[in-house]
């Protein structure tokens, strides 16, 4: 049922032409080199260190791992992290 949803959802979507990210509540995730990680329509931190940060969103876990990590902004939807980026992982 909820593929149906979803698969309707993004057929009017396409046909209104209205961004993926906005109509389905899903998060939109920026990576800039190695120096930066923005999350936009994040729903909180879960787990925050300098070397491991996971953040809630409506598809699962972002789990980020790098060096010096520290989060520059926080906003309720958006959320940016700074540091030596390592990887960048969605856990379902």
């Amino acid at each position: 049922m909820k593929k149906n949803m979803d698969r309707a959802k993004k057929t009017l979507t396409d046909v209104l032409e209205l961004p993926l990210d906005v109509a389905l509540d899903l998060p939109k995730i920026t990576i800039i080199g190695d120096m930066r990680v923005e999350i936009i329509n994040h729903k909180g931190i879960i787990q925050y260190t300098n070397e491991l940060i996971r953040i809630n969103t409506n598809i699962g876990v972002v789990k980020i791992t790098g060096n010096s990590m520290e989060i520059k902004n926080i906003l309720i939807e958006e959320i940016s992290i700074d540091g030596s980026i390592e990887s960048v992982e969605i856990i379902s």
